[in-house]
């Protein structure tokens, strides 16, 4: 049931996400390259090195430290598009990233999982069929987010009578997904709470102070500070949760390395929420 669910969830996510996007979202990447090369570096690069930083200081059990690492390779996602925008960030160049992000996570995440396998679990890590990963979120990620354009598109009518609706259910199945992943590792993750809890925290807030420094060091706008300061701290913890299942083949339950993006799913709202209200505030 799991292995069938959960990418079938996050294939309808993936499609709420596409069903918002205008072919014109990607030409502002051209538009506004600068800002866009700035929250790409953040969230390609530095997100993970934050990450395996804090992983390695805090010393996490191999499985979850993988796990840590899995989320760090997530794209932002549907929530990150809504945060900027209730922040008064630069809506255009949030979805530009998501969306570009998204679908470079079928290079970037297969190749940096690996990596993050075998070194943090060693001799016993699985093995990963990088090229079968790399379909399966080709499957699950893109081929959504492309149908969801087309459908933008051609049929822009039903798009925009359907985008609401659909973006209200992404949020609901990524608040399930998140509980059932907590529920199934439940005491894993009471075992692990403060080691795992406080490594969070402090990557959540790493990355909303990168994206912060690095977009304002860039000599950006205020709204594309805003946007890469949430872009970068806010990832989608339902792709980190399918992507430890397919590593691992767990058909019954959730891996042990879910768990992080499933407290993640939970933590990043508390952590981020005060920095976006500031940020409201401040137009």
């Amino acid at each position: 049931m799991i292995s069938m669910g959960l990418p079938l969830s996050l294939a309808i996510i993936m499609l709420s996400l596409g069903i918002g996007l205008e072919v014109s979202d990607f030409r502002r990447v051209a538009l506004n390259g600068y800002a866009f090369v700035i929250g790409a570096v953040s969230q390609v690069i530095l997100l993970p090195l934050a990450a395996f930083g804090i992983a390695s200081l805090c010393s996490l059990p191999p499985e979850i430290a993988v796990g840590f690492m899995l989320l760090s390779f997530c794209p932002g996602g549907v929530t990150s598009n809504i945060l900027s925008k209730w922040a008064g960030g630069d809506v255009a160049l949030s979805i530009s990233l998501t969306a570009v992000i998204s679908l470079l996570s079928i290079l970037t995440v297969p190749v940096f999982s690996t990596l993050a396998i075998t070194y943090f679990m060693g001799a016993d890590a699985p093995p990963v069929n990088v090229t079968a990963l790399a379909v399966s979120m080709l499957l699950i990620t893109t081929l959504p987010v492309a149908v969801g354009v087309t459908i933008r598109q051609y049929y822009r009518g039903i798009a925009i009578a359907i985008e609401q609706a659909l973006s209200y259910l992404a949020l609901i199945i990524v608040a399930v997904i998140v509980a059932a992943a907590l529920a199934a590792n439940w005491s894993l993750f009471i075992d692990n709470l403060n080691q795992l809890g406080g490594a969070l925290i402090a990557l959540n807030v790493a990355l909303l102070l990168i994206g912060l420094g690095v977009a304002f060091g860039a000599g950006l706008s205020w709204p594309q500070i805003k946007t890469i300061s949430i872009e970068t701290g806010i990832q989608n913890s339902t792709l980190g949760i399918t992507v430890a299942g397919l590593l691992t083949g767990v058909t019954q339950g959730f891996s042990a390395m879910a768990l992080p993006s499933a407290v993640y799913g939970i933590t990043m709202y508390a952590v981020a929420l005060p920095l976006i209200l500031w940020m409201r505030g401040r137009r």
